[in-house]
């Protein structure tokens, strides 16, 4: 019997109306954790290259990590997989809540669908009973209105769906979980929409199987009372303000981008600043929010009395970054207003805020009009027209419709502009410079999917326990000298990215990283029973990262071509790759994995895709 993961995967073809069962060999779990380590595995092998991500043959996933679903403290994650109708390259977006756990409780480490519905449809597994569901009459309805009639219908189920956005299949759509978590990167909103797949809905009583419980239990125990004995530092930032803590912090050393990447931050000063702090958002808080087995509770339920929002997410570090700074706007009433629109809609903040400031800088140096934006005076600042503007782009309307694919697509549509779209290989990036973080420009330019602050980037990565010691992890340590340019620093970032891709797959969340030394090994060999060791997690990351790069590679991206935005660039990011790859085994001129590379990560059967 299985520990750690149920065995077995679910397809759900949308044309047929079908469902079928796979079993998965124990050796797939142990060469890919789970997650989006699996993800890579299976997608690789059933995604025909160069598939139209919004065509009838594309298919996409949801992957929970190989600890969620068990108490392993902040493993609740899920990933959504598949190729980006974005970037075009290998997608994921990882997200938490309650829905990842649920897969699991419903007996599958992986919910994947192809085909298209006809008509809009939900998919709905309760108990064992699996069906797909009529869903015209929400076809329509916000994301969180969809839950609340779902679970009208079915009781306590876990829901993800989609809103406006991405019925409309806009490009920078995401799927949206407990009214208002999500997987807002990579476009797979519009996947989800051009499938007619409006929902699926969750509910089992199947439990994970652990080989060691009592193990599992004290590691838990002793991991959760370090997080809730401490009162001071980043476990308690995390704990009061969330993400938010960052909105000043994060500006105050340099690394919140400013005026559309192309400020500084004397243009958003520090009593604008602090008009949209965590501090000035905790009044608001009716309660605490965590995913499942996390004792953090980073999030936080909102109601603002003013605006009749009588239930809300707090809005993340990122949301308050790309619709408060970037956009030189201190109103918070209108980034709490776009906030719980962008949730509603299931449409991702940072891409709709990045689409705006390139509107903003177009209009401010006359390539706009007031007629082409739809008599919108698009000035920095300028709430109003903010909130307007980010009506518009989720319905669609007008000259939102030239934004709502993110600004790649939005300088195509008006032949102007290009100099002032943020992007990364198509997808804006997020709210971290690599000016500060340095080692953010080649994940931004160069990860397998492109514009991401959750890759795995060295110097982000680096702010709390990894670099001590003792290390985050036991067993798994830096060179002393990896923040100079050269060996150390390339070895430095193949090992975190490496563990990154494990710890993504695990289900483990990221703000881990920043917090005390986690007992990751103690924990998957108490749930699964293995033996692994620091040495084969490094070999599973390497084995993962190098498959997600071939997949990208094999959509006939050419990576080493994708270049940043001069004002986003920091260091020599192109160098900083290169050395990246010589010890990934990668060639460093293109990216690609050396055959050597493959075979000694048992990929061989890349070979033939790429040579």
């Amino acid at each position: 019997m299985s520990n750690g993961y149920m065995g077995k995967i679910l397809w759900v073809d949308l044309s047929t109306e079908s469902f079928k069962e796979e079993e998965l060999p124990d050796e797939v779990y142990r060469k890919y954790i789970g997650g989006y380590g699996l993800a890579t595995k299976l997608l690789y092998e059933n995604l025909p290259p160069k598939t139209d991500p919004l065509g009838n043959e594309a298919v996409f996933g949801f992957f929970p990590g190989l600890l969620t679903g068990t108490p392993a403290p902040m493993t609740g994650r899920f990933m959504v997989a598949g190729k980006s109708p974005l970037t075009g390259t290998w997608g994921d977006s990882n997200c938490g809540g309650y829905f990842g756990p649920e897969i699991k409780k419903c007996g599958y480490d992986a919910i994947l669908i192809k085909g298209k519905a006809n008509n809009p449809k939900y998919i709905s597994i309760i108990e064992g009973e699996k069906k797909i569901i009529d869903a015209s009459d929400l076809w329509g309805v916000d994301a969180i209105e969809t839950e609340a009639k779902i679970k009208e219908k079915h009781g306590n189920v876990q829901v993800a769906c989609i809103g406006q956005a991405g019925e409309k299949l806009s490009l920078i759509s995401g799927i949206v979980n407990d009214k208002g978590r999500i997987a807002g990167r990579s476009g797979f909103g519009a996947l989800m929409g051009s499938k007619k797949l409006k929902a699926i809905v969750l509910k089992g009583d199947k439990k994970v199987n652990v080989a060691n419980n009592d193990a599992l239990i004290q590691a838990t125990k002793e991991y959760n009372d370090g997080i809730n004995s401490a009162t001071i530092g980043a476990i308690q930032s995390y704990k009061t303000l969330g993400t938010t803590f960052g909105n000043v912090v994060s500006w105050a050393i340099g690394d919140t981008p400013v005026k559309n990447w192309g400020g500084v931050k004397e243009d958003f000063p520090q009593e604008r600043v602090n008009k949209i702090a965590g501090e000035a958002i905790e009044p608001y808080k009716e309660k605490s929010y965590g995913c499942f087995s996390c004792p953090v509770q980073c999030g936080a339920i909102l109601k603002i009395p003013d605006l009749g929002i009588e239930e809300e997410h707090r809005p993340e570090y990122e949301t308050c970054a790309s619709f408060g700074h970037l956009l030189l706007n201190d109103d918070l009433n209108s980034i709490f207003i776009v906030n719980d629109l962008c949730n509603r809609a299931g449409i991702d903040t940072i891409s709709t805020g990045t689409a705006i400031a390139f509107a903003i800088e177009c209009y401010e140096n006359g390539l706009l009009t007031k007629d082409e934006t739809d008599g919108l005076e698009l000035k920095w600042g300028n709430s109003e027209a903010i909130v307007e503007l980010t009506k518009k782009i989720i319905n669609r309307e007008g000259f939102g419709d030239v934004l709502a694919d993110g600004v790649k697509v939005a300088v195509e549509k008006l032949g102007k502009g290009e100099e002032y779209a943020m992007h990364c290989g198509g997808q804006e990036p997020g709210m971290h410079s690599p000016k500060y973080y340095k080692s953010l420009g080649a994940s931004f330019a160069f990860d397998p999917t492109p514009g991401r602050h959750t890759s795995a980037s060295l110097d982000m990565l680096v702010q709390g326990p990894l670099i001590k010691p003792n290390g985050l992890f036991e067993g798994i340590g830096l060179p002393k000298r990896f923040k100079r340019p050269g060996d150390d620093r390339s070895e430095a970032e193949k090992i975190v990215a490496a563990i990154w891709q494990f710890t993504c797959s695990v289900g483990l969340c990221e703000f881990a990283y920043f917090l005390q030394k986690y007992p990751l090994f103690e924990l998957i060999n108490a749930v699964t029973g293995w033996d692994m060791t620091p040495d084969e997690a490094l070999t599973i990351g390497r084995r993962i990262q190098t498959l997600r790069q071939a997949f990208t590679l094999r959509e006939g991206i050419k990576i080493m071509e994708q270049k940043l935005p001069e004002r986003i660039i920091g260091v020599d990011y192109v160098e900083d790759y290169k050395g990246y790859c010589e010890k990934m085994g990668w060639n460093p001129e293109n990216g690609y994995p050396l055959k050597e590379t493959l075979e000694e990560l048992e990929l061989g059967f890349v070979i033939k895709d790429l040579y």
